[in-house]
């Protein structure tokens, strides 16, 4: 639950409750996986991590919350800007034609194409040496 001062428009900083979520759901729910872990991992207290860290780097923690909070959150945009618009585009391509074909066949052909793809994009990776200093 998130609520927000009455005050709005003023430097009030939001506040969360932290619950733990307990809800079934039915086999065929496409976010099945990501409720389980929701679920699971709300079976933790993450402010045991927290208050560590705040303790050993003086971070406040509400600032620490709010931080992972918002790394997590914006990761799949942080991914996008590293990979880039045209090369996440190349990486899906073999993905829907495979999914388009609906075969199995289909569907190792397209991982044997992406298994390749990213070992080209690792190859500087592993080796540094590939693209020699000028």
């Amino acid at each position: 639950m998130v609520s927000q001062d009455e005050h709005a428009g003023q430097d009030h900083e939001p506040t969360v409750t932290l619950t733990r979520w307990h809800a079934q759901w039915t086999d065929d729910d496409p976010h099945a996986n990501f409720k389980a872990e929701v679920r699971d991992y709300g079976l933790l207290d993450p402010l045991t991590t927290l208050r560590g860290m705040s303790a050993n780097l003086g971070i406040p923690v509400g600032a620490l919350a709010r931080y992972v909070i918002a790394k997590w959150a914006t990761g799949g945009s942080g991914g996008l800007l590293e990979l880039g618009p045209v090369m996440t585009r190349r990486l899906w391509e073999p993905i829907a034609r495979a999914e388009a074909d609906g075969t199995d066949a289909a569907r190792l052909a397209a991982y044997d194409q992406l298994r390749q793809m990213i070992a080209w994009l690792n190859i500087p990776l592993n080796d540094p040496t590939v693209y020699p200093a000028q």
